[in-house]
């Protein structure tokens, strides 16, 4: 496979962080809305995936409980594929490419807050309408074990400390933020599509937390009977783990990776 270098990578990223950050016109403004709201609703997507499949199989997945990881972990990276490929934006995404443009001065650190803010809110609405137009009024995922998932899942997801939901916040966006940085050294599909899949499928098997995915699965299991409210949703979950996702995105990845291959002057 001809993929680019790591440095080819670092210059592939700037550029695509000052594409995502620069235009502040009211039609760039309406451009990120929509690309962050289609975002949003590509991870629901994925998360509707590995919930179907994943806990499709309770009389197998109950005996073996690595069986039901390693199915949703297969299906949910389909959220970022679309996300790359089709050029979305997506927060935990743009925690890692706005980072170089913004140390190498191209970008006004103003501006990349702005951006991360906007596509938050943005793939929030994408998430929310996924899964209260598509999932919720559809009855696609109302069968007991399903409903049972959901509300279970919702419960643990808000029960943790918010150190632990921090902490998990930086292993799901490092994973994430790894694999666009390896889809962007890749030059064909092919590549991009493996490089999405790879460290997504880790994050979902070892239960990581990414505020974008609880951005669907959390207020899907309150419609589906979950006894959490607004506060637990907010304060004991999507605020930590937005936190940790930044810290694993723009430093693990962003920062780390910039610091490693940018250009030295002698």
């Amino acid at each position: 496979m001809n993929v680019r270098t790591p440095k080819e990578t670092l210059q592939a990223a700037t550029a695509a962080g000052v594409a995502k950050a620069v235009n502040t016109s009211a039609d760039g403004f309406a451009r990120l809305l929509t690309g962050s709201v289609l975002a949003g609703a590509y991870i629901a997507l994925g998360g509707t995936l590995s919930v179907a499949i994943g806990f499709g199989f309770p009389e197998l997945t109950a005996a073996n409980p690595g069986l039901q990881k390693l199915l949703s972990g297969l299906v949910f990276p389909i959220g970022l594929m679309l996300v790359v490929v089709l050029g979305a934006d997506l927060f935990t995404g743009n925690n890692a490419l706005l980072v170089p443009p913004m140390l190498e001065k191209k970008v006004k650190p103003g501006t990349v807050m702005a951006n991360w803010g906007i596509v938050w809110l943005g793939n929030f609405a994408g998430a929310l309408a996924m899964a209260w137009l598509l999932v919720y009024l559809t009855d696609i995922l109302s069968a007991p074990c399903y409903t049972t998932a959901l509300q279970n899942m919702a419960v643990a997801k808000t029960s943790m400390p918010a150190g632990v939901v921090i902490l998990k916040g930086i292993g799901a966006n490092w994973c994430v933020c790894l694999a666009v940085w390896l889809a962007l050294s890749g030059k064909t599909l092919g590549e991009k599509l493996l490089a999405c899949e790879i460290p997504v499928f880790a994050f979902v098997a070892l239960g990581y937390e990414h505020c974008v995915a609880n951005m669907f699965f959390l207020p899907l299991g309150m419609m589906q009977g979950a006894g959490i409210g607004m506060s637990e949703l907010f304060i004991n979950n999507l605020l930590p783990a937005t936190i940790g996702n930044i810290i694993g995105g723009a430093v693990f990845v962003g920062l780390a990776h910039y610091y490693l291959n940018r250009e030295r002057t002698k």
